[in-house]
């Protein structure tokens, strides 16, 4: 019997799962698709400017429920503040989170809060994490939109944060699979 499973069946919180990430934004323009006459190319302002920060997510399929953070980078210390954050949010639950095989989610320097189990996604496999459409969501509406200052960028991006919805998140992360597994979980 695995250590998780013991640690779990002992354990008589609710068990929450979220699906975790960190996803850059940057100054530099997303160009996509525009629609034109056939044969003509899109014409847009860019800019190649490489000033970015990182927004770290954790969000629940089941409810929309979502946790987010902005750092300038993504290393192993910015990582514990935001667990340690996330930990203090949820401290009712064994949260079950969903991470891929970054070095920082892996580094032995981490201290995991008790809280919290990281569950690792096979590598290389980012389609697995439902978090990753949720990025394309709020990527999909910077596209072709140009920021002077990382300032302006940000509180754009705070912007579409503060309009998410659980409803929204729900139906973007809500994988059936995920779903069914949820389901029997906290039924056991």
């Amino acid at each position: 019997m695995s250590q998780y499973y013991r640690q779990v069946r002992q354990d008589e919180r609710p068990i929450r799962y979220f699906a975790q990430d960190e996803s850059r934004f940057g100054l530099k323009t997303i160009v996509g698709r525009l629609i034109t006459a056939f044969g003509v190319k899109p014409i847009g302002a860019w800019q190649w400017l490489f000033k970015a920060f990182w927004l770290y997510g954790a969000v629940e399929p089941a409810t929309g429920e979502s946790f987010f953070l902005q750092f300038s980078h993504v290393d192993t210390e910015c990582y514990q503040w935001f667990l340690d954050e996330f930990s203090q949010a949820y401290p009712d639950s064994l949260n079950l989170r969903q991470v891929d095989n970054g070095r920082f989610h892996t580094s032995k320097a981490l201290i995991v809060p008790e809280n919290i189990i990281l569950v690792f996604q096979p590598p290389y496999c980012p389609e697995l994490n439902p978090i990753e459409r949720l990025w394309e969501y709020l990527k999909a509406d910077l596209k072709w939109a140009s920021f002077k200052t990382l300032e302006q960028l940000q509180a754009r991006v705070d912007q579409l944060l503060s309009q998410l919805t659980p409803q929204v998140i729900a139906s973007l992360t809500g994988y059936p699979f995920i779903l069914d597994v949820l389901s029997v979980i906290n039924t056991i």
